[in-house]
């Protein structure tokens, strides 16, 4: 009973608490743009006996409560690092996992309610010709089904690296210079950003990465420029609601200088 007790109490002021900072959070512009780096999916499992599958399977659904988190706040864009250029040297069985499960979400993503209420346009920001092919057809009915829509916008990396976006930029515009097309005057970082994955959405404002790693894994070089970035604790699967909130509370407390 002396448990239960415990639990409701600790229930009840966990409820308060995230009330009062979304109510403050509501009275300050939140970023448009956020980002985050999903780390801790193997060590969560690890952590709680789970096998790295069941560790995937919840950062899934910790990803579908980003998102319900983001169209609370008015957030209008969420970019999220799911599968890097680096990650295929893991284990051949994780991967197919991994592979099957994106498959599987990208299907589900094209008929779910959610996006077609809230005009959510679903993209792919990497090497989609290294996945495959069911996932690639996955991918297309997912962006085909949500390309009209412009309310909301959900960017999922897949077999991206920030570094490899930077070469394919430089290699098309190197194109378009042999070619005529271009001169070498003409190239400024507008110009350069055009050729990114990114080139129609804004910089992110707040990158955010989960399970207390410090640094950016070649994710959005270019972009993050004078992102503001936050550091969690808490491994992926287990990021809560109010964790998100003092992110945002975070990036809202900042004086952005934009460089200046």
């Amino acid at each position: 009973m002396t448990g239960e007790i415990s639990r409701a109490i600790a229930s009840t002021a966990y409820q308060t608490y995230e009330k009062r900072l979304l109510k403050e959070i509501s009275s300050r512009p939140v970023p448009h743009h956020v980002a985050v780096i999903m780390d801790g999916n193997r060590r969560y499992a690890r952590e709680f006996g789970l096998m790295v599958a069941e560790g995937h399977e919840k950062g899934k659904e910790k990803l579908e409560e980003m998102i319900e988190w983001c169209l609370e706040l008015g957030i209008r864009v969420l970019t999220v690092y799911a599968f890097s250029t680096e990650n295929v040297t893991r284990e051949p069985d994780e991967i197919n996992t991994l592979m099957r499960m994106f498959a599987r979400n990208f299907e589900n993503l094209a008929e779910d309610d959610r996006v077609h209420k809230h005009r959510i346009r679903v993209r792919v920001l990497g090497r989609k010709d290294v996945l495959p092919e069911d996932v690639r057809k996955s991918i297309e009915h997912a962006e085909e089904r949500t390309k009209e829509y412009e309310e909301y916008f959900f960017n999922i990396a897949v077999g991206y690296g920030g570094r490899e976006e930077l070469i394919q930029a430089v290699k098309k515009i190197a194109g378009e210079v042999k070619d005529g097309k271009m001169r070498l005057e003409d190239i400024s970082e507008d110009t350069f950003y055009k050729y990114l994955y990114t080139s129609d959405l804004p910089d992110p404002d707040l990158i955010l990465r989960t399970s207390g790693e410090e640094r950016i894994s070649n994710f959005l070089l270019w972009q993050l420029a004078y992102s503001e970035l936050y550091f969690s604790d808490v491994y992926w699967p287990g990021f809560r609601k109010v964790d998100f909130l003092r992110a945002v509370r975070s990036y809202q407390l900042r004086k952005r200088r934009f460089g200046e």
